[in-house]
């Protein structure tokens, strides 16, 4: 039919026949016509809709657009012509076949549909469409054929048809051109990230980032070159979308949780029946008391949640790209099993020289064909694969945060802050890399099953003897990865611990220091640490086991399989084809066979993830229907019957509270420590579990906590809080907070730079700060929970006027204070007395006065006690009163054992939460003193130049550029270079038998040439086995013991870099610690040496092998067909180029990843702790806000490095296929000097190359990233030091045996680039007297202690002690004859023992003698364990007091002749300070004793009297004396109600 159609032959199979190939003419006319107009067609109208559904407002024409559309045009014109030409024809009476008409007419039809097309897209983003790419490359690809069938008939002279000859050649031009022209892409102004815009084949090459590349080789990229994500992958619309999803399959978990609830309790309450019956004479109480038992049971641990949710929302918010990346890798895989068809085709034409030479040249383009879209719809697959990955993070990341904004407190004890920052840190990363790799679950098994199908077909059933070995040798890999697991989890619990000693050896750094303690701690670590060493040289060894096993497995299975198959059958002879398809077919199977247990374990590890996320996201939501907020009620606050409890497993800690607050009224709320006053403020907070009852607030709610909550940024950012400026009101609010002197110390005023967790405040700057941010916002009800506890008290005097007080900023508005400074109270509207939280009194000052009752009692107590300082110090502390949930009541009240009470305090939130922020943000209070100091009375610049010494806290260095060659040197000399020798030596041996392999084979399959199949003797037989087994063993040996080499070398480098930082930070001096977060200083410890321990000998590893394996691939090939020389060349230089471009893009992306990450996580668990506040100020839409932005600056960071490692991919594997594609070219054009067994060798080695090409330059830049962390550790190792500990001149033994001080023009100053903070001392304390030091905050106290432990070393003059010079001798020589009893009691986690004595000096004896002395003998004997109780970290489940007495202890126990009090009373109840100061005059009456003092009562017994002033000394003198005549000490004492000595009874 079609014959007549066209009028002439549609197919001749004699034309294939012969080595001059053509195809009729008929048939180049038709099918390979109406092939791509058939594609064209078909997806239109699809196409159209889509533009029509998806379309924006339209762009304005460009030049490339009209190009295009005249180009269109040109082709329309040339369809009419050739239509015009035949109708001409046609009246010239000759027949005219129809095809001449149909076609033309074909193509008119087509070319307007393409015109409406190209005009549609302009209302698209992407202008390109990528269906019209595809219909230009067919109809390109399919037109070849006649273009070359015209030009040989116009060769020949057959010039019948030129007219239409010359018309198709104008046109195929035209199609040439309008393909290169999509290639472009066209910009879109709406859009700025260039992937949206990309043409279809610059988004399959990656082409549009070569210009981020390019950037990036020429300068360090910034976070502002890398492009913004584009509007469907930000965080807002990923996180909406996952949480539509999320809300309804969450509703069915929980409703299966509850069938799985009613179903256990149906049984349990069958099996108590049945018990019942069989023992009546069970009395009713037990059966109650099993009940409560069995309350608490199920109420504790064993809480189910709801799970398998969040498989299923992510499977529903991402289905479409899991679509598309699974038909890619599905096409991907299939045409991998095309490759070894193709090779064996390309055999048997070397092999047969009776083929034409066109199909070789036809062999090796559909080589070339197939290994190209190979490459693309792999490079399609990953891109999408990790898009995924990092959107199913973000998803994840997003969501748990805005869960922690909400979740209930019974949730969240249930978690630690760290624990929630892995939830999102950890766990989401796991997330991440599961998905990326989700379809290798499928994909593995389908080309296990593929390659063994092709196989069969190749050896048949000898293909199971190498299968069974594969198969055997799975379970042993099993077996060692379980034990590796095992050591790794040994491992992890060996770094948790190594990592928790060293975060409390950076808390604690100022306390080791005064004690000389940091070789006992050292020792601890260095403990650890061998363990976790060992661990880690049997997880290398076992790892080179598995290493030696994934090499072995290809060789073992090829010699297996050729030996079964030669020896089971003697007609069966190995000959090239079968040997080269077959070992390409397993090295295919190498890959899915090693990738199967890996994704296996991935998916568990990640199952273990799934579930704690599930727990998190399931919890239950923070329920405050007991608040309820009516804006037109005529009271404040209304408390009607209200019980709260922090657990509803716990009694109520607020009971049965009906309290009215009219607005306006300043209500003081207080009580004993424990009685619930915080726990009343966190009730109308609704922070709390409601029992019954309920309460009414009219407005909004200002928070001040009594643990100030400081976010890292400047004090004017904490100030706003995220309001606007009113500069009036912003001073105003400054002035009333007493903040304005601290602004004028701070450096940079109120753009200092605040610390993680407020680090470089003092506890009064913080909660000033705090009280500032309250009073700022214009709220109606202000809640103040002991505002003035941790401020000197003429600030809170000052204070309680401007701000709190009748005449304050905020009168007219509500204000409940709880307070503990009795002298406030009579200014108060009314005062409420709690007890136990219930409430005990109410009503004014005078009313309760008058009334006698528990306050009137209580009152007359204290104002005994109270020295006239006119601030009883009930508890003068702002840390004590942490344990204020009334959960803990005071410590005196129990008899029970610790242990108990520590249960309890577990309980009180408030607790677990502070705790975690206290213990890192302590050791750096005494840094107040030197900010105080740094800049007195300088006037602020008017420019805005950082003011030196405002940024606090060092930008962390971000290394740019190459990373230096003197780091590898580093790492490298750490290893050792013995051990690299051996290391290369061993994979060059590996490499040589590799290629003595491959050449045995060619030759073993060359026999079949020599020898047919009936006189093959067998001893040529069994030679060919054995030595190919040999050889194939060597490589495996060799492998193993460079492995082995490099385990040992590399430990060996890891315990060298990590015993060189440690010895180096502790030398640092405290100003080193001061500058740098302690989370920087760890991050050395735990990251980078982690990078060094596990990731890097990996990399360094698979470097060396994949270089020498691909130097050897390129030997082989060059000696097979030398030519191939001159195509590696250039070929190698285009991939250098690549590489150093690449290189350079992605370094400095992985470094901004983590640059960007770090903010997340810091962010993250800021608002942890920082909960209550936020929620109180309504403020959880702007952190969401801020959280996303955080997100999404590192999404676009990730997904730029991704997209980095797809645009090498693709480079790479073209240059591969490049390699593939010229070495069978050249087999087929020297095909007569080439065997067949040569083409087998070389191609099949040739194909290997791609993978080892890409895999090299990931390893290139893998061991440059991770070389950063060797970086990052020299930069720490090189710190400089503070004064060697021990120098070759040592004090006498007994010295100092007088205790006598001498100061001469002593001057000190913090850092090189502040003023001087003591400016130039001079005076003599003589032996055993008793100086006590005053001053205002910021005069110079505490930098005096400092001076004399050297902790700052002088800027001029000197200090001598008993006539010797202390800059002269060792560090730890002058500390360990000092004693200091610290401002901050810093307890480390350890035994009680340990805390006292870490050296192991001192016997039981003195020990107990000591702690009797510092009142804590009964109380140590009470405990379980006596001495060997286990103190937790930062001491915690000690009360302060008896942690203030454990620093007592230690004095104690050193009995030297100098002791420094830096007013350890500041945090202690009257009681414990009473017993501290009669102690000290007891047992340190023989001594030198200096007391800095911030209270004057504490010092008024004292010797001597030193007054400091701007670092200077004042006045120095006896208390009598100074009181006397009229200076500063006068005016102080005046100001705290003191006439005369006498006048402070303590």
């Amino acid at each position: 039919m079609l014959e007549e159609f066209c009028n002439s032959t549609f197919w001749n199979s004699s034309l294939l026949d012969s080595p001059e190939i053509d195809l009729p003419l008929c048939f180049e006319q038709t099918v390979l016509v109406w092939i791509p107009l058939g594609f064209l067609w078909l997806l239109a109208p699809w196409q159209l809709l889509h533009v029509f559904k998806s379309r924006t407002k339209k762009s304005s024409v460009t030049k490339l657009y009209l190009a295009k559309q005249v180009l269109v045009g040109v082709l329309l014109i040339l369809a009419a012509i050739e239509l015009l030409l035949v109708l001409i024809e046609d009246f010239g009476q000759a027949t005219v076949p129809p095809i001449r008409y149909t076609n033309p007419s074909l193509y008119l039809g087509t070319w307007l549909v393409v015109l409406l097309i190209q005009h549609s897209r302009q209302w698209c983003v992407q202008k390109s469409s990528w269906f019209l790419s595809l219909f230009w490359i067919l109809s390109i690809f399919c037109g070849t054929f006649q273009f070359q069938t015209l030009i040989r008939a116009l060769l020949k002279g057959n010039s019948s048809n030129l007219a239409y000859s010359c018309l198709f050649f104008i046109s195929y031009a035209v199609h040439i051109l309008i393909l290169i022209l999509s290639a472009f892409s066209e910009k879109n102004a709406s859009s700025n990230n260039p992937s949206t815009t990309a043409s279809f084949l610059s988004n399959i090459t990656f082409s549009w980032y070569d210009s981020v590349v390019l950037k990036g080789y020429r300068r360090a990229l910034t976070l502002e070159d890398v492009w913004d994500v584009d509007e469907e992958s930000k965080t807002k619309t990923l996180v909406s979308n996952f949480e539509k999803h999320m809300t309804g399959e969450l509703q069915k978990a929980r409703q299966a949780l509850q069938r799985r609830r009613q179903k256990s309790s149906q049984r349990n309450s069958e099996a108590r029946l049945h018990g019942i019956n069989k023992s009546q004479s069970q009395s009713q109480d037990i059966l109650v008391l099993e009940e409560t038992k069995k309350k608490k049971k199920e109420s504790g641990n064993t809480k189910d949640f709801p799970r398998s949710w969040l498989v299923k929302t992510l499977f529903k918010t991402f289905y479409t790209i899991l679509l598309k990346s699974f038909l890619l890798k599905l096409v991907h895989d299939v045409l991998v099993f095309v490759n070894p068809v193709v090779l064996k085709l390309l055999i048997i034409f070397a092999n047969d020289p009776s083929m034409y030479v066109w199909t070789g040249y036809l062999y090796s383009i559909l080589f070339f064909v197939l290994a190209l879209m190979q490459s693309v719809c792999l490079q399609s697959y990953f891109r999408l694969c990790f898009m995924l990955g990092v959107q199913v993070r973000t998803a994840v990341m997003a969501s748990v945060y805005r869960k922690a904004l909400t979740l209930s407190n019974s949730a969240r004890k249930q978690y630690t802050v760290g624990e929630t920052v892995n939830l999102m840190s950890v766990d989401a990363q796991k997330l991440m890399e599961v998905t990326s790799f989700i379809h290798l679950l499928w994909s593995t098994l389908l080309q296990i099953i593929l390659s063994i199908f092709f196989l069969w077909n190749e050896l048949g059933p000898s293909v199971f003897a190498g299968v069974g070995v594969m198969v055997l040798l799975i379970p042993l890999n099993g077996i060692i990865a379980t034990k590796n697991r095992a050591i790794q989890m040994k491992n992890m619990k060996n770094k948790d611990k190594r990592l928790k000693i060293m975060t409390e050896i950076l808390s604690g750094i100022k306390i080791l220091k005064y004690f000389a303690w940091e070789p006992s701690f050292r020792g601890q670590v260095h403990e650890l640490r061998k363990k976790e060493l060992k661990n880690l040289l049997t997880y290398s060894q076992l790892q080179s086991l598995t290493i030696f096993l994934l090499y072995i497995t290809p060789v073992l299975v090829s010699v297996i399989t050729f030996s079964v198959y030669v020896l089971v059958d003697s007609n069966n002879i190995l000959d090239a084809e079968k040997a080269f398809t077959s070992i390409t077919l397993f090295n295919i199977l190498r890959f899915p066979l090693g990738m199967l247990p890996m994704v296996i374990s991935s998916v568990l590890q990640a199952s273990v993830s799934t579930e704690r996320l599930e727990k998190y996201l399931g919890g239950d939501d923070l329920d405050t229907s007991a608040i309820r907020h009516d804006s037109n009620f005529d009271k404040a606050v209304q408390f009607s019957k209200a019980s709260f409890t922090w657990n509803l497993d716990l009694e109520a800690t607020i009971r049965d509270v009906t309290l009215d607050i009219m607005p306006g009224q300043l209500v003081a709320v207080v009580g004993t420590v424990g009685s619930g006053k915080s726990s009343l403020m966190s009730a109308m907070l609704g922070e709390m579990e409601n029992i019954h009852g309920h309460i009414t607030i009219k407005g909004t709610i200002a928070y001040v906590p009594q643990q100030s909550w400081i976010q890292n940024g400047t004090i004017k950012d904490n100030i706003l809080f995220g309001s606007e400026l009113d500069e009036k009101k912003y001073q105003q609010v400054l002035e009333a907070c007493a903040l304005l002197p601290d602004l004028e110390i701070l450096p940079g005023g109120d753009l200092a730079e605040i610390g993680e967790k407020g680090i470089n405040l003092s506890g009064g700057q913080k909660q000033r700060i705090s009280l500032a941010r309250a009073t700022y916002q214009n709220s109606d009800i202000y809640i103040l929970d002991d505002p003035l506890s941790a401020v000197d008290a003429h600030v809170g005097r000052h204070i309680f006027n401007k701000v709190l007080g009748p005449s304050g900023l905020l009168k007219g508005k509500t204000r409940l204070l709880v307070t503990h400074s009795i002298h406030f109270l009579p200014q108060v509207d009314e005062i409420v007395v709690l007890g136990n939280g219930t409430i005990l009194e109410k009503g004014s000052y005078s009313a309760l006065m008058a009334k006698k009752g528990v306050f009137a009692k209580n009152l007359k107590t204290f104002i005994k006690q109270t020295e006239p300082e006119g601030e009883a110090t009930v508890n003068d502390s702002s840390e004590e009163e942490d344990d204020d949930s009334g959960l803990i009541p005071n410590i005196e009240e129990i008899p029970e054992d610790v242990a108990s009470l520590n249960t309890k305090r577990e309980n009180s939130l408030r607790r677990t939460i502070s705790c975690s922020s206290r213990s890192k943000g302590r050791h750096l209070k005494s840094l107040k003193n030197s900010l105080k100091t740094q800049n007195v009375r300088r006037k602020p610049k008017e420019e805005e130049i950082l003011v030196k010494g405002q940024k606090l806290i060092k930008k962390e260095l971000m290394e740019t550029g190459k990373v230096k060659f003197s780091i590898y040197l580093k790492y490298l000399q750490a290893i050792g270079w013995c051990p690299i020798f051996s290391i290369i030596l061993a994979y060059m041996m590996n490499s040589a038998s590799f290629i003595g392999a491959n050449l045995w084979l060619s030759a073993w399959t060359n026999d079949s040439k020599t020898f047919n199949s009936t006189n093959y003797p067998a001893s040529q037989r069994d030679l060919r086995v054995g030595v190919y087994g040999a050889l194939g063993l060597a490589q495996g040996v060799f492998v193993l013991l460079a492995n082995l080499c490099c385990a040992h070398g590399t430990i060996h480098a890891a315990n060298i870099l990590h015993r060189k930082l440690l010895n180096n930070v502790l030398r640092a001096p405290m100003s080193f610690f001061d500058t740098t977060p302690s989370g920087r200083i760890v991050n050395r410890f735990s990251g980078d040496i982690s990078t060094v321990d596990d990731i890097l000998p990996g990399s360094l590893r698979s470097w060396l092998l994949c270089f020498l394996g691909i130097i050897s691939t390129l030997i082989m090939i060059c000696m097979a067909t030398p030519v191939f020389i001159l195509v590696v060349i250039p070929l190698a230089i285009i991939y250098v180029l690549v590489q150093i471009f690449y290189v350079a893009t992605s370094r400095q992306l992985k470094r901004l990843d983590s640059v960007t990450r770090s903010p997340i996580y810091s962010h993250f668990s800021e608002t942890v702790s920082g909960l209550p506040v936020i929620r109180a100020f309504q403020h959880q839409q702007r952190f969401l806000k801020h959280n996303e932005m955080e997100i999404d600056t590192n999404q676009k960071c990730v997904f730029s490095s991704v997209v980095s490692n797809r645009w090498l991919s693709i480079r790479l594997e073209l240059i591969g296929n490049l390699i593939v594609f010229s070495s069978s070219l050249l087999m087929v054009i020297y095909r007569n000097a080439q065997t067949g067994d040569t083409v087998g060798f070389v191609l099949s080695n040739a194909l290997n190359i791609t993978q080892t090409l890409s895999w090299l330059v990931r390893m290139t830049s893998e061991i440059e990233t991770n070389i950063v962390a060797v970086e990052r550790i020299t930069e720490y190792i090189n710190v400089e030091n503070e004064a060697p500990w021990v120098t070759d001149k040592r004090p006498p033994a007994d010295w100092p045996n007088k205790g006598e001080i001498q100061f001469s023009n002593y001057q000190v100053r913090y850092r090189p680039e502040l003023d001087l903070v003591l400016k130039g001392i001079t005076c003599d304390i003589r032996s055993s007297e008793k100086v006590g030091v005053v001053g205002r905050t910021g005069a110079g106290k505490s930098s005096l202690t400092n001076c004399l432990f050297r902790i700052l070393e002088a800027a001029g003059g000197q200090i001598t002690i008993d006539g010797i010079d202390i800059a002269s001798i060792g560090l730890h020589d002058l500390r360990e004859k000092l004693t200091i009893i610290p401002q901050d009691p810093i307890l480390f986690s350890g035994s009680l023992r340990m805390n006292l004595d870490p050296f192991n000096n001192y016997s039981d004896e003195e020990i107990w003698k000591a702690l009797e002395l510092s009142h804590l003998k009964s109380f140590v004997a009470g405990l379980q364990h006596g001495l060997s109780h286990e103190v937790t970290e930062g001491g915690d489940n000690l009360s302060i007091g008896q942690r203030q007495l454990l620093c007592l202890g230690r004095a104690l126990l050193r009995k030297s002749k100098i002791l420094i009090m830096d007013e350890a009373t500041a945090a202690v109840d009257l009681e414990t300070d009473h017993l501290i100061q009669t102690t000290i005059q007891n047992e340190f009456s023989h001594c030198t004793v200096i007391t800095i003092a911030h209270r004057l009562h504490t010092i008024m017994d004292s010797d001597k009297v030193m007054v400091l002033d701007n670092g200077q000394i004042v006045e120095y003198g006896s208390p009598e004396e100074l009181l006397k005549n009229p200076g500063p000490f006068y005016y102080m004492a005046k100001e705290a109600g003191i006439e005369n000595v006498n006048s402070t009874t303590l």
